[in-house]
């Protein structure tokens, strides 16, 4: 029986309110610490959160496995502290199985000893990957919900307090190369190579039995286009040549590859019996070494210009889109949008993954969602990229204060409001959530680690939920130092 955390303590372990954190420590993991902490100590707070973390069961042959029958598997509180450092810390699986091992107060936390541990207390590696990939990034913000919600216990001076937000969003890129078109081919034809010759290897067909050696061949060739330069010579007759020369060894390569892709569809109509799996995954990089092979004949061939919405910027993380923001010394950046809202606590109230859509699309959606958990939100402030004459009217609808620039000239009537002094003072406070975006980034979400559509957003919701988590550690932290230091102190 799976279970969110064994409430009887066994023989060696740690009662997890009884841990002592360093107060002095100015590291990042007693901060995530004591925001764990204070989730397990407060019996309303951690009832609320444990019954989110009973959702979390992997998937059987039916849906979702049995949570009373089957192997017990990892205690789902084990599963939230180690995903927690993960983001937290910014580190990898290794880095994180090393601290779930090693670290002595992580793993007090995580209900160790130290003293009486014996090697079935210690975490695989796989264990560990396995188990934080059964968040969803529904689960995760309904967690975030009940994180904000006892921050503003902490810090607000009333429950119906209300709240000041500010919306902007970034780019979280994905794991991946600078796409080119001749990389993007070698990329297909490489694992289709990879995939066919081992299926070949294990029904004993011979047609692949020199693959190697054919992927070094085209890896020749896809290095001798790489490095052909256009030249930059005032003789025409030399730009010609060289130009003639580009053209020659691209038409090579892609020669070479129509070549391997002939072998490499027959031998894929011999082979039938394979899992249907597999032979979606041959169809769909035959597909891709068919476009890339069309789309470097069409640009460099017949001199035309690829369409932007016929582009693939990646073959292993296809969600990935081509994003130039106008960043001084940043021309591009490979990955997704992330919208944020953050309240003047600091806390992420929600956020918002955005596929192929812009900030004047989310504006709405986003100040719906953070109205679902927080309805207290009295102001809203944005950006002049979320500006849209339909955003004015539908969020002035959902808040009463909502600090929208317009963009282009304005008029007499728009001009006066936004000289309004609540606008004006809004206004200023809206860079804040700047500071937000950089410790996120700092704290994960520089590039996602993830892969697939699901995996990013569960790595971009796993970072916020441990932000969060962070900042109650930090504001709990600062409330403990403050009682240490005793009246005249602070008063001083």
């Amino acid at each position: 029986m799976r279970q969110v955390i064994n409430p009887q303590l066994q023989f060696g372990e740690q009662d997890i309110a009884a841990i002592v954190l360093d107060p002095k420590s100015r590291d990042d993991i007693p901060q995530l610490l004591r925001g764990l902490q204070h989730i397990y100590t407060t019996p309303e707070l951690r009832a609320r959160v444990f019954a989110i973390l009973e959702e979390v069961i992997p998937e059987g042959r039916n849906g979702k496995a049995d949570a009373d029958t089957g192997r017990p598997g990892m205690e789902q509180w084990k599963i939230l502290v180690l995903g927690v450092l993960r983001l937290g810390l910014n580190a990898d699986y290794d880095r994180v199985h090393q601290l779930a091992n090693e670290h002595k107060t992580i793993r007090q936390m995580l209900g160790h000893t130290g003293w009486a541990d014996c090697e079935e207390d210690l975490y695989q590696l796989q264990t560990i990957k396995d188990n934080l990939r059964l968040f969803s990034p529904e689960l995760l913000e309904r967690i975030n919900r009940e994180v904000v919600s006892a921050g503003h216990q902490l810090v607000k001076k009333t429950p119906d307090a209300a709240l000041h937000v500010r919306a902007d969003s970034f780019v979280v890129e994905t794991d991946v190369h600078f796409p080119t078109d001749i990389n993007l081919l070698w990329d297909a034809i490489r694992k289709l190579i990879e995939i066919i010759a081992g299926l070949c290897a294990e029904i004993g067909i011979t047609e692949w039995r020199q693959s190697a050696y054919q992927l070094r061949q085209f890896k020749k060739l896809y290095r001798q286009v790489q490095r052909l330069k256009h030249s930059t010579s005032k003789d025409p007759d030399k730009r010609a040549a060289k130009q003639e020369d580009v053209r020659a060894a691209h038409r090579t390569y892609l020669e070479q590859a129509e070549a391997l892709l002939v072998r490499e569809t027959r031998v894929r109509l011999v082979v039938s019996k394979v899992p249907a799996v597999l032979f979606e995954e041959i169809d769909l990089y035959l597909s891709d070494a068919e476009r890339q092979i069309d789309q470097i004949r069409r640009r460099v061939l017949w001199g035309q210009t690829i369409p932007h919405e016929e582009k693939v910027f990646s073959l292993f993380e296809r969600e990935t889109e081509w994003i130039s923001k106008g960043k001084a010394g940043v021309p591009v950046e490979l990955g997704l949008r992330v919208a944020v809202v953050e309240d003047q606590h600091r806390f992420i109230l929600t956020h918002h993954v955005m596929e192929k859509t812009t900030d004047e699309q989310v504006a709405v959606s986003l100040v719906e969602a953070a109205l679902a958990g927080f309805p207290n939100i009295s102001s809203a402030s944005f950006d002049k990229g979320f500006h849209s004459p339909a955003n004015q009217v539908a969020l002035a609808a959902l808040i009463p204060q909502v600090v929208l620039p317009k963009k282009g000239k304005l008029s007499q009537a728009q001009r006066k409001h936004e000289a309004d002094p609540e606008f004006v003072d809004l206004r200023r406070q809206h860079s804040a959530v700047e500071s937000a975006i950089n410790a996120l980034e700092v704290h994960g979400l520089d590039r996602c680690l993830d892969h697939g559509i699901d995996g990013f957003k569960r790595y971009v919701g796993l970072a916020v939920v441990a932000r969060n988590i962070q900042r109650l550690g930090a504001i709990l932290r600062q409330h403990e130092a403050e009682r240490h230091r005793g009246p005249y102190l602070r008063a001083a």
